[in-house]
């Protein structure tokens, strides 16, 4: 039997380079490993929709006025799905859906929620961190693992792809099928386990952790002047232009390094060894971090210019995007309602439909 994947993605604004390095070509990758659920978390996007409606409202668009919160969450929910197909996801061999089209999850949030103590969800390091923060919390904020359990379990799901910082949510959830399991005597979810992102953590324009929530990211579709601005504002140490720089602590060099052959990684590195190497081309100058940026733009430029021209081509088919999530929601749905006619025989509702 195949082992059954899930992943979701936050419907949060433009993705960029840190989510397809580190996790949306990993997803594209597992279609060929096992049977893949991917969906669009768009309840989970809910705990900080308020947060992205005040920020818009805040900082308004050039163009337009500022959005209210369920046009933000529309916009970037067809974005997704959008930026996901173009960079490969095939619907025929995913089930690729919007989470909130399948209404079960949130029926087996509750039946959870019911075996799990409030002390583990006190423990998640995510809801610690925004408390940290000053963000006032919410009841959805503060339950979020249990809906993300459910989300995983409501699909047996096998494999769940990750990045360090979510294995804590893996291991609740283990937690939370446990403590089901062994409150009904039931042998319904199996224990999924996570898959690490392979890549390591990709660095934003600043040199910190390439997040939306930093405001230092490179927008997986950005092109032309906006994505040449982008690059051209990496952080850079001081170092004159003549003189030999560290290829190793440079923000430039490690997002080359995502896109060049070991070939032209090294032939970089010497560049920035020897800024002096083949200064006859470029008519005597030293090679500086402004060249290096020029490089990095082109391999971005050459790297993604099919996906952009793929994406362009969906999103000029009127209503392509919803019918590929709803047809995934379909096939989600299907596996969703039988773990839930399983779930409420071993609670004591069988007696109750299923529809």
């Amino acid at each position: 039997m195949r082992k059954r994947i899930l992943s979701g993605v936050q419907p949060s604004g433009k993705l960029h380079l840190g989510n397809y390095f580190g996790a949306i070509r990993q997803h594209i990758a597992l279609q060929d490993e096992g049977e893949c659920f991917f969906f669009i978390a768009d309840y989970h996007a809910l705990t900080t929709l308020r947060e992205a409606e005040k920020a818009e409202a805040d900082n308004p668009p050039p163009r337009g006025k500022p959005r209210k919160a369920a046009e933000i969450l529309r916009d970037n929910v067809r974005d997704v799905a959008l930026d996901y197909l173009a960079l490969g996801l095939d619907p025929e061999r995913t089930a690729f859906f919007r989470q909130s089209d399948v209404p079960e999850v949130c029926e087996l949030a509750w039946l959870l929620s019911t075996v799990t103590s409030m002390g583990l969800l006190e423990r998640a390091h995510s809801y610690k961190d925004k408390l940290a923060r000053g963000i006032t919390p919410t009841v959805g904020l503060f339950t979020y693992p249990v809906l993300m359990a459910a989300d995983i379990l409501i699909y047996r799901s096998n494999i769940v792809p990750v990045g360090q910082d979510q294995v804590q949510h893996l291991e609740m959830t283990r937690d939370m099928a446990n403590y089901f399991n062994n409150s009904y005597g039931v042998n319904l979810f199996p224990l999924p386990q996570e898959r690490l992102d392979a890549v390591a953590t990709v660095p934003g324009i600043d040199g910190k952790k390439m997040s939306k929530s930093y405001g230092n990211t490179i927008e997986i579709f950005a092109e032309g002047k906006s994505l040449e601005k982008t690059v051209k504002s990496i952080v850079t140490d001081s170092t004159p232009v003549d003189q030999p720089k560290d290829p190793s602590k440079c923000n430039v060099m490690a997002l080359y390094a995502l896109f060049a052959s070991p070939q032209e990684q090294e032939k970089l590195a010497s560049l920035y060894r020897n800024p002096l190497e083949d200064a006859d081309r470029r008519k005597g100058r030293p090679f500086g971090y402004g060249d290096a940026k020029m490089l990095l733009l082109d391999k971005i430029n050459q790297y993604f210019a099919p996906f952009r021209e793929r994406r362009k081509e969906l999103a000029a088919r009127t209503g392509y995007v919803e019918e590929v999530l709803r047809r995934g929601a379909e096939r989600a749905r299907a596996e969703a309602r039988k773990t839930m006619e399983l779930a409420r025989q071993a609670v004591g509702m069988a007696g109750y439909p299923v529809a």
